[in-house]
């Protein structure tokens, strides 16, 4: 299995909506390490690690979001994979 990351930004309406709770949710169930955070701007950024498929479902669950999100867009930057995650946080 390759390893994958990528630095995802999702924008729209994604504070205040449990979306962090969700992406890790999600994350957790799809074996995925790495973090999601709230930015300054408005918009939530995570950075996945792991297999490639389950990334990718990740980012597709994502462009959704939980019931109360209203995604407008998403940013994905592909990246080598780094390893220094061991599971996946939300950060505060």
């Amino acid at each position: 299995m390759a390893l994958y990351a990528a630095r995802v930004v999702v924008s729209g309406k994604v504070q205040d909506v449990s979306f962090r709770s969700f992406v890790r949710r999600n994350a957790e169930l799809l074996g995925l390490s790495g973090y999601v955070r709230n930015r300054d701007d408005g918009k939530v950024e995570a950075v996945i690690e792991g297999d490639k498929d389950a990334i990718e479902a990740l980012i597709e669950a994502m462009r959704t979001g939980p019931e109360k999100a209203a995604v407008k867009d998403i940013d994905i930057e592909w990246r080598p994979h780094s390893g220094i995650y061991n599971d996946f946080k939300v950060i505060y």
